[in-house]
């Protein structure tokens, strides 16, 4: 059997693959998703969203849904034999343009979820109990089979189908795989304790920093603990926290989830075949836990590739715009690898005994990478970093609202700071803000935005050569 034409075939539905479908369809793009497992992740894996995350989830309507269940955690300490050693938050509280400066403790399960139920609206609900065969590329398409037997035509296919990715395989995409002998204990549950809760991340100091005490909303906490054997109880885990919160003791009343991860690292040799199959999230990057980067560092690459995606489709680009996704995405998941192997490396060795101490300061460190917020594109000071946000005057100055708020996923959007008597000629993907403001950190300059809120280009309010350039250049084009 087969079936109409769709724009874009999405295999995995989890974070990442909800969140492509999901974008798609603001977009106006027609996707089929589909998974093999029956329903939504109920409990377990990722545990937080960045502030970057939070930016972008604000410019798609799905921060006011999941903000509301998360707990706001921006402070981490440490703690030896039962006492306090030191606390610090100052890579949260000078981060700039940013109203959310902190991480939301919220369980993978929660986005999923909303994900989930916000595509049935939109009735591109995933096909559940389905798994992918084949996919074939031709000149034009992709053909992708179905167990059901279906063959899906469309113009792209991503793969957000994880670490063992089918779409990935398939392909024969290299992916070596390094795995450092880490061994790690993961537990969600509901505790009892001496110890005084708080709502922040406590790394415990005592031989090594092998124990993590991570903030969940509602009433669970979340503990790692690094094992380094293979086989292992939940009751030897428990232990090992106990040890490290002594004199204190805990023990579980509910244990939620339990589960055991080594450590492993890789980045796919290339993120795309033939500029119509696309790798996204853990499917083209993997890497320890530590610093929360896996599902916001796959949530960013869906935001980079969905708007490319629709600029093709929709406004005429050209495919080789695609190409400037892994451009982009692989050197931030070589750093996301780097950042989360130095702090898991962290726990275990240190020169100085510190272990936990070391910890928090890889943490400061490697800031920009653990708040999403130092993530940028190229070289220059400006083009290629996040649009900041702040609080403007709009609509003639009778309503204070946010730059973010003004954004829309589903085009550019060329903010002008200033009195521009310029005359411009935009296409009609580009959607133009005046802004009389004088304190702002963009005064008397025009400023592209991209849709994933990062700055394409720059100019003054007298040349707008630069602006004019960049919409006229090939990648921006319509194909004839």
């Amino acid at each position: 059997m087969s079936s109409p034409i769709v724009d874009i075939v999405v295999v995995g539905a989890g974070p990442v693959g909800l969140a492509c479908a999901y974008l798609a369809r603001l977009c106006n793009l027609q996707v089929l998703i589909v998974d093999k497992s029956a329903a939504p992740l109920q409990v377990g894996r990722a545990d937080a969203l960045n502030a970057r995350t939070l930016q972008l989830l604000e410019i798609v309507n799905l921060f006011d849904g999941l903000h509301s269940k998360g707990k706001p955690c921006n402070t981490s300490s440490v703690w030896a034999d039962g006492e306090f050693v030191s606390r610090q938050s100052t890579w949260w509280e000078s981060l700039e343009g940013c109203f959310h400066k902190h991480f939301l403790m919220l369980g993978q399960s929660f986005v999923e979820q909303s994900l989930d139920e916000k595509l049935k609206d939109m009735e591109s609900a995933v096909r559940r109990n389905t798994s992918v065969s084949d996919i074939n590329v031709t000149d034009d398409l992709c053909t992708t089979t179905l167990s059901t037997g279906e063959v899906i035509t469309s113009r792209f296919v991503i793969g957000a189908d994880g670490s063992r990715s089918f779409v990935r395989n398939l392909f024969n995409v290299p992916f070596e795989v390094t795995h450092p002998q880490m061994i790690w204990a993961v537990l969600d549950g509901v505790i009892e304790t001496d110890f005084v809760k708080v709502p922040e991340i406590i790394v415990f100091q005592a031989e090594t920093s092998d124990v993590a005490w991570i903030p969940r909303e509602g009433d669970l906490d979340r503990f790692y603990v690094r094992m380094d054997i293979k086989d292992f109880t939940a009751e030897q885990a428990i232990a090992k926290i106990n040890r490290a919160i002594f004199p204190h003791t805990l023990r579980f009343k509910e244990l939620v989830w339990f589960s055991q991860f080594s450590v492993k690292e890789s980045v796919a040799e290339h993120y795309s075949i033939a500029d119509k199959v696309f790798l996204a999230g853990d499917a083209c990057h993997i890497h320890s836990v530590n610093g929360g980067q896996g599902l916001n560092t796959g949530l960013a690459d869906a935001f980079n590739l969905m708007w490319k995606m629709n600029m093709v489709l929709n406004c005429g680009a050209p495919r080789e715009l695609l190409r400037t996704y892994e451009q982009e995405r692989k050197p931030v998941a070589m750093g996301v690898i780097e950042t989360s192997g130095e702090l898991v490396r962290t726990t275990k060795y240190s020169n100085s005994g510190t272990h936990a101490k070391d910890y928090i300061k890889v943490f400061e460190r490697r800031a920009g990478y653990i708040t999403g917020m130092g993530i940028h594109y190229g070289e220059h000071e400006l083009h290629g970093t996040r649009l900041l946000d702040f609080m403007i005057h709009h609509n003639a100055g009778q309503v204070d609202t946010r730059v973010y708020s003004l954004l829309d996923y589903r085009f550019f959007t060329l903010l002008i700071f200033g009195d521009c008597q310029v005359e411009l000629d935009l296409p009609p993907f580009v959607k133009v803000i005046r802004i009389n403001e004088e304190a702002s950190p963009y005064t008397n300059q025009i400023i592209l935005v991209r849709p994933d809120s990062y700055i394409a280009m720059s100019s003054s309010l007298t040349d707008v050569s630069a602006i004019t350039a960049y919409l006229t250049s090939p990648l921006c084009q319509p194909t004839t």
